[in-house]
């Protein structure tokens, strides 16, 4: 009994989810000296005779049915060419990475020293037991078309060469949305591809696959036009060959309707795009630098749409949008192969997708307002969330329907759930906000140089290029920390507000100080000795235009970094009182909390400005503020003053903003539950919302629930953000990790580009602002 309770346990431990139920695999416990013996000797025995008994069990027991091998032998490396297997390692390292955050796969890359294809067969084939998909990346044509073709045939799990498919699915993707613009039919379309290489030869036979004719094409490859003549080309390249030999790049462009380019850089002209058929379609994927350059196709007319291979223009044709999504689906239902039909499944996907609402996530992302389905948005962004959830199942469901899938999905709708947990939207915000601040970035006054801490966030900001730091601190102090530690600061200022010689700065600072103060208490004596404390100096250069944001915090008080933040540059217009908010990045998504450090016990008015304060600041990430605000009564159960006070400041909210989703009095559990909100409060403006902000009725219940959330929930916390400051400066919590600092950074750059303005309300520009932070970095 005992044995078969010991077998009964070290099976649990190794499972990785029940048959018919697709599972995020869960971490393993491994504390105790039981937990160990679980993980190995003696208990890990047991999954391996049931293995034995049903080698289909190998999906049940270990990590197979999430893993894939990224295998190169390094022939045909980005734009680099055969550079050898260990030189392509970090891009096969790369691809692990992104496969991980994208869609949760885990990676072993491999590179194999083996060039034969034969060979190279037979050493992936024997790895087969190990993985539950293989993605071969960066092997030379004509060679990974055998290789890809022998190991699809001869493996039964999902096989893909991402060179040539994934550029295929998501170009395809983007021609059917830029055809549907453009009003013209696929099978009537004329086409010139100019490269026969392995991503050209799948987009066009992706195409024909769609309805393109092949006698619609007119192909090139670097020995000229594919014609009927030639005799080096394979029986793909043949039916794509033209009668005629006598026709060249700028002759076949004439009146064509789509150009393909996946050779290299700059080989089309202007006139050949004027040359084309009216509205004509232009993918230029050539690396780095595209077959014509983005600026002048547009430029050569107004009825083009475009796209490259690049991130800084619209309509990139990246591969990512693909391989993390139809492995994904591809292993959730153990396929055996990755076929046309699931192919053509990402293809539709993809391009249905670009139709649809853009979530405000995305707009934060890409620094936009609205981005919408049209000629500068044909193909999803990389970093939309929809992705997984979208490609992921649509994969999935073709797999099942064409008969290659091992294991079926009968709830779509708690497989949506289990993609979306596989990521969670915390990580996803933070890719986000660090994408925007990496646009625009902006002089960030670190006010404590002298801790490591403060010091390597720094030097992440500066060389992430999220933000110009200037460290204020005594320097040698600094440097010989830098020193220590082999951080870099040759680009970075340092300042020392104490020092001779920023006296002449720091009389000016007093100076200007003693006239915002001089009625409030202070004297010109004690206005120019402030300005030697950094957190006043500080928030001085934020309030002159020396600098644009600040934090601090990390060593001093609250108190501390407050009062100079008010004396100095003060609230915005309209706003009474400011307030302090956290967010919270869980797994449901980011949760933004106040008030939580500055008012204590509110009024009901008070309340209601906390409120709009909130609301603003959420707008700034291009999130919808879907308001919950929080008491211990429900919608009037209670009529004890604490209560009605909540009510009443949801009332004065909706008067000032009868748009803003807002509802309250009402307990927590009732604002995260939509069941009971449904069953019990119907008319509640939350019903079928997913609440993001929550309204705390005074300031002990904010503070708890914040540090209940961050150390017993394990959310990752940001504060707390200052509310209603004129400019940015915000605040560290004591004793801040590394990571959090540097959350922090983002926000201060984020709210800086929204608050720093010139006269004329126009952002400034790069080149201005890099000539402002070396004329700091050289004055002061």
């Amino acid at each position: 009994m005992q044995k078969d309770l010991r077998k009964e346990q070290a099976l649990e431990y190794h499972a990785k989810g029940r048959p018919g139920k697709i599972e995020v695999v869960p971490t393993k416990e491994a504390k105790s000296q039981r937990d160990l013996s679980l993980a190995y000797s003696p208990g890990v025995a047991e999954p391996c005779k049931e293995i034995y008994k049903n080698v289909e069990d190998v999906y049940k027991y270990t990590a197979k049915g999430n893993l894939v091998g990224v295998i190169s032998n390094g022939t045909a490396v980005l734009g680099l060419g055969d550079i050898g297997p260990e030189a392509s390692k970090p891009v096969m390292e790369g691809k692990g990475v992104l496969f991980k955050i994208f869609a949760d796969i885990d990676v072993f890359d491999i590179e194999v020293n083996e060039k034969d294809p034969e060979k190279f067969v037979q050493v992936v084939k024997a790895l087969e037991p190990t993985f539950g998909g293989i993605n071969l990346e960066d092997i030379k044509s004509p060679e990974c078309f055998y290789i890809e073709r022998r190991l699809r045939e001869e493996l039964r799990i999902p096989i893909m060469h991402d060179d040539q498919h994934g550029t295929a699915i998501i170009s395809s993707a983007a021609l059917l949305n830029a055809l549907e613009l453009q009003n013209k039919k696929i099978e009537r379309v004329k086409f010139v591809v100019n490269g026969a290489g392995a991503a050209a030869m799948a987009c066009a036979k992706l195409y024909v696959s769609l309805g393109a004719k092949y006698s619609n094409f007119i192909m090139f490859d670097k020995d000229g036009v594919l014609h009927l003549g030639r005799t080096d080309l394979d029986e793909d390249k043949q039916r794509f060959a033209v009668e005629t030999s006598d026709l060249n790049l700028e002759k076949a462009m004439k009146d064509a309707d789509v150009f393909l380019g996946l050779s290299i850089g700059n080989v089309v002209t202007p006139a050949m795009i004027k040359s084309m058929a009216k509205k004509p379609i232009v993918f230029a994927m050539a690396n780095p630098d595209p077959e014509i350059g983005y600026e002048d196709a547009i430029a050569s007319r107004t009825d083009i749409i475009m796209a490259t291979g690049r991130s800084d223009f619209p309509n990139q044709v990246n591969n990512v949008l693909g391989f993390p999504y139809i492995f994904r689906g591809a292993l959730d239902i153990r396929a055996t192969d990755i076929n046309e039909a699931m192919k053509l499944a990402a293809v539709k996907a993809l391009a249905e997708l670009a139709k649809s609402p853009v979530p405000d996530i995305v707009n934060l992302a890409y620094n936009e307002n609205n981005i919408s389905f049209g000629p500068d948005y044909i193909i999803p962004k990389p970093l939309d969330p929809r992705l997984l959830v979208t490609i992921a199942p649509a994969v999935a469901r073709a797999a099942m329907e064409s008969g290659v899938a091992q294991r079926r999905i009968e709830d779509w709708d708690a497989y949506a759930e289990e993609l979306n947990k596989r990521l969670g939207l915390d990580n996803q915000l933070m890719r986000v906000i660090g994408s925007k601040a990496r646009r625009d970035p902006r002089r960030l006054v670190f006010a404590e140089a002298d801790n490591l801490k403060i010091i390597k966030v720094a030097q992440i900001t500066f060389d992430e290029g999220v933000a110009y730091p200037i460290l204020l601190g005594n320097e040698k102090k600094i440097r010989a920390i830098a020193e220590k530690n082999n951080i870099d600061l040759d680009c970075m200022p340092i300042i020392d507000p104490s020092s001779d010689e920023q006296r002449e700065k720091r009389n000016l600072y007093g100076e200007l100080f003693f006239k915002k103060r001089q009625r409030k208490g202070i004297n010109k004596y004690e206005a120019a000795k402030k300005m030697t404390d950094r957190n006043y100096y500080g928030c001085m250069m934020v309030e002159t235009g020396d600098a644009d944001a600040m934090i601090s915090g990390l060593t001093r008080n609250y108190q501390d970094v407050v009062r100079p933040a008010l004396e100095v540059i003060g609230t915005e217009d309209g706003v009474k009182k400011i307030a302090g908010m956290y967010l919270l990045l869980t797994k449901k998504g980011p949760l933004f909390l106040a008030d939580t450090t500055v008012n204590f016990n509110p009024t009901a008015e008070e309340l209601a400005d906390i409120t709009l304060l909130v609301a603003k600041e959420v707008r700034n990430f291009n999130l919808t503020p879907r308001i919950a605000m929080l008491s211990y009564s429900n919608f009037g159960s209670s009529t004890s003053p604490e209560a009605k006070l909540v009510a009443d400041a949801r009332k004065i909210v909706k008067e000032r903003n009868p748009s803003l989703i807002v509802d309250g009095e009402m307990q927590a559990s009732v604002a995260f539950n939509n069941e009971i909100l449904k069953d019990n409060y119907p008319f509640s403006e939350l019903v079928d919302q997913e609440v993001n902000t929550l309204i705390f009725p005074n300031l002990a219940a904010g503070n708890v629930a914040y540090n209940l959330l961050k150390e017993v929930g394990g959310a990752d916390a940001i504060g707390p953000v200052l509310l209603g400051m004129k400019k940015p400066v915000h605040v560290l919590q004591l004793g801040s990790s590394v990571r959090s600092i540097f959350n922090m950074a983002l926000i201060a750059v984020i709210d800086a580009q929204i608050k720093t303005k010139t006269a004329n309300g126009q952002l400034i520009d790069k080149d201005t602002w890099w000539k402002k932070f070396k004329k700091v970095s050289k004055d002061i």
